[in-house]
């Protein structure tokens, strides 16, 4: 038995002796094998400690008679301070560390802790004094109005200054990554590629600061000190000026190249279907030829070819882009009953749209569904004669596109129209428009020749002034105008010929090249001099591209305009404009929910 007690002794003594030996052994062989750099850490860590002792005795005072309060310490931090920076006496340490070109640049670290750590006697009542005598020493500051605080709010946001200072941090250790030797494995390239391998491995997609954890900051220092040593290293400046003008241009080589591959692939997305808009047109399609031919008939028929109503027309392929324009117009109008919408489509986008109006039927307007394939107008080889223009962008040469310049032709019966572009939004009523003096002109448009305004656009920007033809006949200096949404006297362009005159321009066209692609620059001159100037008011163009446009000129426009490549409905169209398109998209149709079609 007594031997038995003895060997447990042993067994005791041998595992307290191992539990107080085993860290002085570990602390002691990693103090030998990490760097200078990583020591000193290791010791402020440890020296942390202390900290956080203190702040564990502060917290296990008892509390006497179950009085006192029992919520976090009371440690105001200053705006703009970091939660998770550790509790120090310092105020400012100033580290001067030289850049690759040899300057020296200050980078400075402020630690401001308004709350000092607090020692309590032993002899201290209770824990309610304690908690007073630091409330003392905190100063509070007066609450903030609303402007601040969004002020302030909106600062937070903002802020990634020392995320950039990382990635500099990074670019530099790369920079002087390529000054080494190649193959080189000396001390200091191993630990620079160690130390950014690391913050960059910490710092991963952070975009902000206050995404920052404590771990990434503390890895940057490591980082500084071994530029440092790495700037004394390389120091040959002929050297690291060849290699950083290598650098730059590499660098701008590629900025360019993603560039050119991110313009190709914005085009390439404008000219695509979304699938949610594939899967609506088969739809509807589909339901059409379901239909008896009886029940395809739309209403209110007899509206079609009365001069004494308000036409509009709207040449499109695009379902939902056609029925903004119509249910925006109608909305807006204070006299729909007055309306009369033509919509005019191809033969591919006949049966679905023709479904969405008899699906979505408008009891007072009346809307007439189109084939342009089915009218007897256009030449028989007109498709042909467009593929001829240069351009490989499907829409500058769409038969829709230039369809326009026979609407004396498609509507015979009519005097005057309205001509919308299938990427406008009406926001006012636009029974004033019929009440303008044309003064013997064929074309109510808003001009656009104005410079400086982000919708300018010149003469010569489009069309070839150094053939003798065109400079003898047109001025480089007159004014240019907007389709999208226009005013028609039909009466005034049949006496004019003007339909002749765009065959003629358009025939030249082919010969040789006198103007970009697409039916603006020959409306320019099919229509020059014959146009009258509208107020801006009624037409704002620029939502389909970067412009900068005001919002109180967008939300004041009677009509707007997504021209360009960002269309409402794709992807790549401007977040800050698209709901202006949405709010006349009925989202809560069955169909858009089961294409998954959602604002």
């Amino acid at each position: 038995m007594n031997q038995i007690r003895r060997w447990q002794r042993i067994l005791l003594l041998s595992l307290l002796s191992i539990s107080v030996l085993a860290p002085l052994v570990f602390v002691s062989n990693r103090l030998k094998t990490i760097t200078p750099v990583g020591r000193r850490e290791f010791i402020e860590e440890l020296s942390n400690f202390r900290y956080k002792t203190n702040d564990l005795r502060l917290n296990a005072l008892q509390h006497e008679d179950g009085e006192g309060l029992k919520g976090p310490r009371l440690i105001l931090y200053k705006d703009g301070e970091e939660f998770n920076s550790s509790v120090s006496d310092e105020k400012e340490k100033t580290i001067d560390l030289p850049n690759i070109d040899g300057d020296n640049h200050k980078y400075r670290e402020e630690k401001v802790i308004v709350s000092q750590e607090t020692t309590l006697s032993s002899d201290s009542k209770d824990h309610s004094q304690a908690v007073n005598q630091l409330a003392n020493k905190t100063e509070f500051k007066p609450p903030l109005s609303k402007s601040e605080k969004n002020t302030k709010v909106q600062s937070d946001r903002a802020t990634d200054m020392k995320i950039k200072e990382i990635r500099d941090k990074i670019i530099q250790g790369k920079a002087y990554l390529n000054f080494a030797p190649p193959g080189s494995n000396s001390q200091i390239v191993k630990e620079l590629r160690t130390r950014m391998r690391e913050l960059e491995r910490a710092v991963g997609d952070v975009t902000k600061d206050k995404e920052l954890s404590k771990g990434m900051l503390r890895r940057l220092k490591p980082l500084e000190a071994t530029l440092y040593k790495a700037s004394r290293v390389f120091n040959n400046c002929p050297v690291i000026a060849n290699k950083l003008r290598a650098m730059n241009y590499n660098t701008e080589e590629l900025v360019q190249a993603q560039k050119n591959q991110a313009a190709y692939l914005m085009r390439l997305a404008a000219r695509t279907t979304p699938k949610g808009q594939h899967c609506l047109s088969m739809r509807l399609t589909s339901e059409y030829f379901a239909l008896d031919p009886e029940k395809r008939q739309m209403p209110n028929q007899e509206k079609y070819n009365d001069p004494s109503l308000n036409h509009y027309v709207v040449f499109s392929d695009n379902v939902l882009a056609s029925a903004v324009v119509v249910n925006s117009t109608i909305s807006s109008s204070k006299e729909p009953e007055k309306i009369v919408f033509h919509v005019v489509t191809d033969s591919l986008n006949y049966p679905a749209i023709s479904m969405w109006f008899l699906l979505n039927i408008q009891s007072v307007a009346a809307i007439q569904i189109q084939n342009i394939e089915d009218m007897d107008v256009l030449p028989s080889d007109y498709d042909q004669l467009l593929m001829k223009q240069n351009s490989n962008d499907p829409r500058f040469i769409s038969t829709l596109n230039h369809a326009r310049f026979y609407l004396p032709d498609i509507f015979p019966g009519l005097n005057k129209m309205v001509l919308f572009d299938h990427d406008v939004v009406v926001q006012r009523d636009l029974s004033r428009l019929w009440s303008i003096d044309m003064k013997g002109k064929v074309v109510g448009a808003v001009e656009t020749c104005k410079e400086g305004e982000p919708s300018f656009h010149s003469m010569s920007t489009f069309i070839n002034f150094s053939d003798a033809w065109v400079s003898g006949k047109f001025s480089p200096k007159a004014c240019t105008w907007a389709f999208g949404m226009n005013l028609i006297d039909l009466e005034e362009w049949r006496r004019r010929k003007l339909t002749s005159t765009y065959i003629k321009y358009f025939n030249l066209g082919l010969k040789r090249p006198l103007w970009k692609a697409g039916s603006l620059p020959i409306g320019w001159l099919t229509f020059y001099k014959q146009t009258i100037p509208l107020n801006k008011g009624w037409h704002v163009m620029g939502l389909g591209r970067e412009s900068g446009i005001k919002t109180a000129d967008i939300e004041q426009a009677a009509v707007i305009h997504y021209d360009g490549i960002m269309k409402p409905w794709l992807d790549i169209g401007i977040d800050k404009y698209k709901r202006y398109w949405n709010m006349h998209v009925p989202y809560y149709h069955s169909y858009l929910q089961q294409c998954n079609l959602h604002a």
